[in-house]
């Protein structure tokens, strides 16, 4: 499922523009389709069913304390987060952009987890289902990657 959200002032350009234009045309592949929506529905459920939301919020101080615990490490010059994503902006390589946050990323996968990286920064978004425990594995198996490049 997704949306749009636009300002104010940019909706109405949209919706002032030529009669027979298609206005704010966004469609994607699967908008609106029957399985798909099935699927929201039956992920909503499962959220509401499971308190996801809920669990989520009890264990973002955690999260923040552990992913914050990386801050001093090698080229890791900011983090940040909120609820359980998190941000973590390294210092470029001169004259490779991106170039450090993807040695990251292809040591993360060699090592069992999965980070996301844009940019030189490692974005961190774990699944709701998240434990303590694996907030721990994630942390300790990324903190001793940032150690080693």
């Amino acid at each position: 499922m997704g949306a749009v959200v636009v300002r104010e002032e940019i909706h109405q350009a949209f919706m002032n523009g030529d009669e027979n234009a298609i206005e704010l045309f966004h469609g994607y592949t699967y908008s609106g389709h029957p399985v798909a929506c099935a699927a929201a529905l039956a992920t909503l459920d499962i959220y509401d069913r499971e308190n996801l939301f809920a669990r989520a919020a009890s264990l973002a101080p955690y999260w923040q304390e552990a992913v914050h615990s990386l801050k001093g490490l090698p080229h890791v010059i900011d983090i940040r987060n909120l609820g359980l994503i998190a941000g973590i902006e390294l210092e470029p390589i001169p004259g490779k952009p991106t170039a450090r946050a993807f040695e990251c990323f292809l040591r993360a996968y060699e090592a069992g987890i999965l980070i996301r990286t844009t940019g030189d920064i490692i974005a961190l978004s774990p699944p709701l289902i998240i434990e303590k425990s694996h907030i721990d594995q994630l942390v300790n198996t990324l903190g001793n990657i940032l150690r080693q490049i």
